[in-house]
């Protein structure tokens, strides 16, 4: 997939316009400090929407032209913006982040290279970091992304590096992910 193509060509359908409802719908009654880092951060909704809440946000992203439109938005607060590939996570990153916020980053990589993301997750959070995921919980599409993903695969995949302390199903979403995602709260161990 060549996500920069896509941001040229305006042709984004998973960008909504706005933050996650779910994230949203966290932050009405919890609090996210300190250093966040939001990999596959697109136009940047989550980031600005997480600064806001005093965060200093980092959005990181594989498309160029999806970071310079994201900062071309208008913005309060400590954001700053990055290209990088997140499941080859530069050094610099490492054991930097207080939190780790993802919004159906994991259903875009291909089933073959989840465990770097799973790893990245880990090695850029400091000890006992959070991470705050909304998983697109999905059989797949007939042309991926998003690739088929589950509830057991993630399980798998992060419980190595992660205690899991809530899950749950969210109940604000975009149209048409209605019961379809499921949040995770976890902890790096």
């Amino acid at each position: 997939m060549d996500w920069n193509q896509r941001y040229l060509e305006n042709d984004t359908p998973w960008d909504k316009g706005k933050p996650a409802p779910p994230l949203v719908e966290f932050l009405e009654k919890n609090s996210i400090t300190g250093h966040v880092l939001i990999p596959g951060c697109g136009l940047g909704h989550d980031v600005r929407l997480l600064s806001q809440h005093g965060t200093k946000a980092l959005g990181m992203d594989l498309s160029q032209q999806a970071i310079e439109q994201a900062q071309a938005i208008p913005s309060t607060g400590f954001i700053n913006y990055v290209k990088a590939d997140f499941t080859k996570l530069p050094g610099h990153f490492h054991a930097r982040f207080d939190w780790l916020f993802e919004h159906t980053l994991f259903c875009a990589i291909e089933p073959h290279n989840r465990s770097a993301y799973a790893a990245s997750a880990a090695q850029c959070l400091k000890a006992q970091g959070k991470f705050l995921a909304i998983f697109y919980l999905t059989p797949g599409a007939d042309s991926p992304p998003p690739y088929p993903s589950s509830q057991e695969e993630i399980n798998t995949l992060f419980t190595p590096y992660f205690t899991i302390l809530e899950k749950w199903q969210p109940t604000n979403a975009y149209p048409s992910r209605e019961g379809k995602e499921l949040v995770f709260l976890m902890q790096k161990i």
